[in-house]
């Protein structure tokens, strides 16, 4: 592909992706300053569960709609995560108190019917916007104090008995009390919304003749507010029902500012967690620190000091230890070609999260800009396939590999192959519940055309740049005759030591961990990648040190294959990772359904997977550095 279609392809890209009205104001978008009675109007976003993790179109239920549903603009984070932001029939002016409204009144069908009971039963959510703002709802905390947490969207309805009847019914929550807060500018007119609340009520609305035009119901009148407040009586969900639906505005003003309106949906209580998880992998990593520190300081050091001592051949034959292996231990291992993939891919992978958590930091990539920090790791996933070929290549060369066209396109395609493979059934999946969170097939050609053209043309143009550069030369020759490895010590079978490498690099960030899935699976916000920063440099020391430490032991019981048990020792972190996840998923999750099952399992393989490649490439470059800095260091006869 020529420069001009490369240039073409990304300028397509950036624009499909980021919205025009995206600005890169801190912590997301710019404020927005509201006259008095300046028209508002509430967009409405996807129906979320944490039941079934299967997200819906707001219109997917029977609710009034406007005369002509609109989508608002969405980036490509926006459609993978399910959100469809809509227009709605809800409405009001700033700082303007509004009374009881209908909107529009619904004969339930069966079919219609049998949804919002569905709804109801796995504790679907509503979820609306305004000024860019998700709307909350207030709960009291259980301890019984008088402190209130913000829960995201309200409840489609809820499941009980009424009236004395034996059986349960479902009933919809019909009528909503938006409370808008607002923060006046001392010098202007003008307002920022800073807070969007909103209170449910379940009302069975009464009135005397319908007229469409001007729709008069005893229960909604601006003169018997009380009468809404303190109703009794809900509305059932049953066929051939009809449903009135209403609601009503207050505004409030308050002393929060405009910087803060965020801090109600990301309050959270257990920053002590946080720092005990930082202080618990600190511990480990000043434990392997130490541990490395001994073997360079003084194990290496000395053995470096004893072999550059010895005068004759039979005191260098009586000797044991690494330096027997110098002969073999650059000794190309066997699939080296794939070996290569691996590590480029882990160089992509890592460059992406690397960038990406910087961002973060920046505050791009905060909450309120929704769908900003998926679609960042999409293009900058494209855009480090440069270093993923140019390391692929160079350590192909240094092997000694010929075919550089071929390892090239394993390079460009294993990695998205499988990774494609496993999104596109689970896609298959979703769109076979009718949920939102299906990806269209725009945004699959999207993804595909990001993949053949950006990110395999420079997966070729960093491979070609390695490929020329002189080989990597290796600090002592290679035998032409393997060495016979002597039999191993039980715990230094390869199975042993790859699963006890495993296990510190996930107990540094098996904390942390909780909070990243909590926040995937259970709709909450996650904000905190200052932590998450300081766990992700722990993990990278803790994968490269561990490494290091049993790549010595395994060099000095002169076993030689050391390649990809330096990439797999780290690498094995992932499988407790997805042992993890199985635990969560039986402890904190009330998933019931085959698909959304499917779906979890499916979407933490993908996570697994990518944290093994990750963490292999860490710790196999940690080692190949270790490797080359002892035995360039000693003299071979």
């Amino acid at each position: 592909m020529g420069s001009s279609a490369l240039i073409a392809t990304l300028f397509f890209a950036v624009h499909l992706f980021i919205p025009s009205s995206y600005s890169f104001y801190l912590p997301g978008v710019a404020p927005r300053d509201f006259h008095t009675g300046e028209s508002l109007q509430v967009k409405v976003n996807k129906l979320s569960s944490t039941k079934t993790q299967l997200p819906y179109d707001y219109y997917f239920l029977n609710y009034c709609k406007p005369k002509k549903i609109m989508n608002s603009a969405e980036n490509l984070g926006e459609v993978l995560r399910g959100d469809r932001i809509e227009n709605s029939v809800y409405t009001f002016q700033m700082r303007e108190e509004l009374p009881c409204k209908v909107i529009c009144r619904t004969k339930l069908d069966a079919e219609s019917a049998k949804n919002f009971k569905e709804k109801i039963e796995d504790e679907y959510r509503v979820n609306m916007i305004l000024d860019n703002l998700p709307v909350a709802v207030l709960r009291r905390m259980r301890d019984g104090s008088l402190s209130t947490t913000s829960e995201h969207g309200f409840r489609v309805g809820f499941k009980g008995k009424f009236a004395g009847s034996k059986d349960e019914k479902y009933f919809i929550n019909n009528h909503l009390s938006f409370k808008v807060m607002y923060h006046k500018d001392p010098k202007t007119e003008y307002a920022r919304i800073v807070g969007f609340e909103v209170t449910p009520n379940s009302i069975n609305h009464e009135y005397k003749v319908w007229d469409e035009n001007n729709p008069q119901v005893v229960t909604c009148n601006p003169s018997t507010k009380d009468i809404i407040q303190s109703s009794t009586v809900p509305q059932e969900i049953d066929v051939d029902k009809d449903v009135i639906f209403t609601y009503d505005a207050s505004f409030e003003a308050s002393e929060i500012k405009w910087a803060s309106r965020w801090d109600t949906y990301l309050v959270m209580n257990d920053n002590q967690i946080h720092w005990f998880s930082i202080i618990n992998s600190l511990m480990i990593v000043l434990f392997l620190s130490g541990m490395v520190a001994m073997i360079m300081m003084r194990t290496v050091y000395r053995d470096i000091a004893n072999y550059n001592q010895l005068e004759t051949q039979d005191e260098a034959q009586e000797e044991t230890g690494w330096k027997l292996v110098h002969g073999d231990v650059f000794r190309p291992p066997i699939n080296s070609s794939l070996l290569c993939v691996y590590v480029g891919t882990g160089v992509q992978i890592f460059g992406m999260t690397l960038v990406t958590m910087i961002f973060a930091l920046l505050g791009f990539l905060s909450p309120s800009n929704r769908g900003g920090l998926m679609t960042a790791m999409v293009l900058l996933w494209v855009f480090m396939g440069l270093f993923a070929g140019y390391s692929s290549a160079r350590l192909y060369k240094m092997f000694k590999g010929t075919e550089w066209k071929k390892n090239t396109l394993k390079t460009a395609f294993m990695f998205p192959s499988i990774l494609f493979t496993i999104f596109f059934v689970l896609n298959a999946l979703i769109w076979g519940e009718k949920s939102s969170g299906a990806v269209p097939f725009g945004t699959m050609f999207a993804l595909v055309l990001l993949w053949f053209g950006i990110s395999v043309p420079l997966v070729y143009v960093g491979s070609y740049i390695g490929f020329k550069k002189p080989a990597i030369e290796d600090p002592v020759k290679t035998n032409k005759i393997p060495r016979q490895i002597p039999e191993q010590a039980w715990y230094m079978k390869p199975v042993f030591s790859v699963f006890i490498g495993g296990i510190l690099p996930f107990g540094a960030v098996f904390i942390e961990l909780f909070f990243i899935l909590t926040s995937i699976w259970l709709n909450q916000f996650y904000y905190i990648f200052g932590f998450l920063f300081i766990v992700f440099v722990i993990l990278f020391i803790t994968c490269a040190e561990i490494t290091i430490v049993l790549c010595y032991f395994q060099l000095c019981s002169e076993d030689y294959h050391w390649w990809w048990r330096a990439y797999i020792t780290a690498g094995s972190s992932a499988l407790y990772l997805f042992l993890y996840s199985v635990f969560y998923f039986s402890t904190k999750l009330e998933i019931t359904k085959l698909v959304s099952g499917i779906l979890y399992f499916g979407y933490m393989l993908i996570m697994s997977y990518v944290f093994f490649i990750l963490t292999g490439a860490i710790g196999f470059y940690a080692c190949f550095w270790f490797v080359r800095k002892i035995y360039s260091s000693v003299k071979i006869d």
